[in-house]
């Protein structure tokens, strides 16, 4: 089910990293990209504004695939702390923000949607296709609750 006029519903909302019939995972591009590499947003396939409007099956799904992520980035890139968050309020469309974060990045330890507080680090963006095949990993285990080394 899609909606008019909701931008998540019209558009992939970003580079495709990976998709299934449920939901997919893409890297945010332009200035938040930019200011913080490897930012990924995962993105219900349908249009449903909350978590609780999922089945059982299909949040856990969600959470799994927004794990993955988490720890492909953790992998790749090696922040200092993951952000997640879950918000809609501009966009009613169910998505997932998964940020990678440094203590010198631009707005550490405030929100990346607050005012920045220095100018933001030159770092490397991760390369699309590392991304993808540490996801692929990463998606074809269950989460085990375990540290990364």
């Amino acid at each position: 089910m899609s909606v008019a006029g909701c931008v998540l519903c019209r558009d992939e909302g970003g580079e495709l990293l990976w998709a299934d019939g449920r939901c997919r995972v893409i890297r945010v591009t332009g200035d938040e990209g930019r200011d913080f590499p490897g930012f990924c947003r995962v993105i219900w396939q349908a249009h449903v504004a909350e978590m609780s409007d999922l089945a059982a099956a299909d949040a856990a799904h969600l959470l799994h695939v927004v794990l993955a992520v988490e720890r492909t980035l953790r992998a790749v890139m090696r922040p200092d702390k993951i952000n997640l968050a879950s918000l809609g309020n501009a966009v009613p469309h169910l998505h997932w923000h998964v940020i990678p974060r440094w203590h010198d990045d631009s707005h550490f330890p405030a929100p990346i949607w607050a005012t920045g507080c220095r100018p933001a680090p030159t770092r490397p963006q991760p390369p699309s296709a590392t991304l993808a095949a540490h996801l692929l990993q990463h998606l074809k285990q269950p989460y085990s609750g375990t540290s990364l080394p």
